[in-house]
C-alpha cells in the first residue's frame, strides 16, 4: 500500500532535490550537457555576487519582521476572538479570508493601493491631507516595509486559527485555580498561556520563518514593470525572486541551483536553532 506513495515521493521530491544538489556544482543552461565545475558557484555566490547578498540582507530583515510581527499579531486576535459567539465566529473568518484568497488576486489590489498614481488608495489618503502623492513602489526604502505590511495581513489569520486551537486545549482549571489566588488577567497570560502555547508557538514560527523565506509573488507581481525583478536598485530582492531570475530568465540553472541549496541549508539552520532554544526554554 505504501508503494504508491514511495513511488511519488521519491520521484517527485527526493530525485529533484538529488538533481538540483547535482547541478548546483556544474555550468548547466537547460540546453548543452552540464559541466562540473566543483565548488565555483558557491564560491561565486559567497564572494563575488553583491546580488545575492542584497538578496540575503533583505531577506534576513523581512523575514525578522514579518515572522515577529504575524506570530504576536495572531496571538493577539486568538486571545479577543477565542470565544464561539457568532461575533468571534465572523471576526475569525474574516482575518482568515486572506489566507485562502488568491495570492495573485491578492497582490493585484495591493498593487493598485500602493500605486504611485493619485488613484492609488494609500495616495488619495494622504490628498486628503493635502500630501503629496509618493511613489511607494520605485522607492527602494519602502520595499520592504511593504512586503512585511503585505506579508502580516495575509499570514495572521492562518496563525490566528492555530493559537486559537492550542488556547482551548488549556485546561480551564489552571485558569480557576489561579484566579482563586488572586492572579489577575496579566498574570495568567503570563504564567499559564504563554508557557502553554510553547508548542503552538514553535510551530507557527517555524512554518512562518519557511515560508517567509519562500516569498516570491509579492516580489514578482507588486513590483513587476520595473527595471528588475527585486525593484528598483534591488530594493525587495529576496532569494527566490533571485533564483528565478537567474534560472529561468538568464537560464544559469546551475547557478541557480547552488541558490536553492544554499536557501536549503539557511532555513535547516535556523529551524534547528529554534528548535533547540524551545527546547532549552521548556526545560528550563
Amino acid at each position: 500500500m505504501l508503494l504508491p506513495f514511495a513511488g511519488l515521493f521519491l520521484g517527485f521530491l527526493i530525485w529533484p532535490l538529488l538533481n538540483a544538489l547535482y547541478f548546483a556544482f556544474t555550468d548547466f543552461n537547460g540546453v548543452t550537457p552540464p559541466s562540473w565545475t566543483g565548488l565555483d558557484n558557491f564560491r561565486r555566490l559567497w564572494f563575488e555576487d553583491p546580488r545575492f547578498r542584497t538578496a540575503l540582507v533583505n531577506s534576513l530583515i523581512y523575514v525578522t519582521c514579518t515572522v515577529t510581527l504575524s506570530t504576536v499579531a495572531s496571538l493577539a486576535l486568538a486571545v479577543a476572538f477565542r470565544g464561539t459567539s457568532w461575533r468571534d465566529r465572523v471576526l475569525r473568518t474574516i482575518f482568515f479570508l486572506p489566507s485562502v484568497t488568491s495570492t495573485i488576486a491578492v497582490m493585484l489590489i495591493w498593487r493598485w493601493i500602493f500605486s504611485g498614481e493619485r488613484f492609488g488608495l494609500a495616495n488619495t489618503v494622504l490628498s486628503w491631507f493635502g500630501a503629496d502623492p509618493v511613489s511607494w513602489l520605485s522607492t527602494p526604502r519602502w520595499t520592504v516595509p511593504l512586503l512585511v505590511i503585505m506579508a502580516v495581513w495575509g499570514g495572521c489569520g492562518y496563525g490566528m486559527v492555530i493559537f486559537v486551537s492550542g488556547l482551548n486545549a488549556i485546561p480551564d482549571e489552571l485558569y480557576e485555580a489561579a484566579r482563586l489566588d488572586g492572579a489577575t488577567d496579566w498574570q495568567q497570560f503570563r504564567h499559564i498561556t504563554l508557557p502553554q502555547l510553547k508548542p503552538v508557538t514553535t510551530y507557527v514560527v517555524i512554518t512562518g520563518l519557511i515560508g517567509a523565506f519562500q516569498v516570491f509573488e509579492a516580489v514578482y507581481i507588486v513590483f513587476r514593470g520595473v527595471s528588475s525583478v527585486g525593484g528598483v536598485q534591488d530594493g525587495g530582492l529576496m532569494l527566490v525572486p533571485y533564483l528565478y531570475d537567474l534560472g529561468f530568465t538568464r537560464f544559469q540553472l546551475g547557478y541557480a541551483s547552488a541558490i536553492a541549496w544554499t536557501l536549503f541549508l539557511i532555513i535547516f539552520v535556523i529551524s534547528m536553532i529554534q528548535l533547540r532554544v524551545t527546547r532549552a526554554l521548556r526545560e528550563w
